[in-house]
């Protein structure tokens, strides 16, 4: 095995599934492990982190919007599975910090799209031309990945937050549609819908929110949605 080939933990109780998953993950240059409950999967991280989670909505003990929650903004990212398949559950799935979503039974090629595109975003944000973004004396990390408030303390912000957010902070006074957001801070491939976009800009513009009454995400109705405040850019040291 590679030392750079990407880790994928497949969490589902359902057997078939983990072995369909993991063999078509592994044809395709992965090195992906089955686990089937949340107690096992904290063990599989514990022993060998992962860089990405597929996770079932729902198992037996611990359900995956459990599992989603407790992890949000600390973890891998996560691309959940859920049999499901209700506009309601991917949001919620979302909201409560998912990367991707996909309906059950899913095809495996549609999932190796998804995991290819989140597991792209880390690799383009450390590409970026400088280490920081700064704007109203918050402070956004592209190498690491921190959101920092003007007070000194750290935000979390699960992958698909931060690639939205440094969407918003690298083209500010531009108003950006859905489509052009879709685009750049979840990839032209992923399929997610108006509603879902909404509701991550809702998360975003909370966890901006510093008691200062400046909201940095401005909806232009019809239009789209701007980051309207200055923003400057921090370049390395040496």
């Amino acid at each position: 095995m590679q030392p750079d080939v990407s880790r994928i933990l497949v969490v589902d109780d359902d057997p078939g599934i983990r072995e369909v998953l993991c063999d078509y993950l592994v044809q395709h240059g992965y090195d992906a492990r089955g686990a089937a409950s949340a107690a096992e999967m904290d063990r599989e991280i514990a022993a060998r982190a992962p860089d990405l989670i597929v996770l079932d909505l729902m198992m037996p003990g611990e359900d995956g919007l459990s599992v989603c929650r407790r992890m949000a903004g600390k973890g891998p990212p996560i691309v959940m599975l859920s049999a499901m398949g209700e506009d309601t559950d991917r949001i919620i799935g979302l909201e409560l910090g998912a990367d991707d979503y996909l309906a059950k039974p899913c095809n495996p090629r549609e999932l190796l799209a998804r995991v290819r595109a989140v597991l792209r975003r880390p690799r383009e944000e450390a590409a970026s031309e400088g280490p920081a973004l700064t704007f109203a004396g918050w402070r956004l990390d592209l190498l690491r990945r921190e959101l920092t408030r003007p007070d000194g303390q750290l935000v979390a912000l699960s992958a698909g937050e931060f690639a939205l957010l440094r969407a918003f902070a690298e083209r500010p006074g531009r108003v950006m549609t859905r489509d052009q957001l879709l685009e750049r801070a979840r990839g032209s491939d992923a399929d997610v819908f108006d509603r879902a976009m909404d509701v991550q800009i809702s998360r975003l513009r909370k966890k901006l929110d510093d008691g200062s009454g400046l909201e940095l995400i401005q909806t232009l109705r019809g239009e789209g949605y701007m980051f309207d405040v200055k923003v400057e850019r921090q370049r390395g040291v040496g």
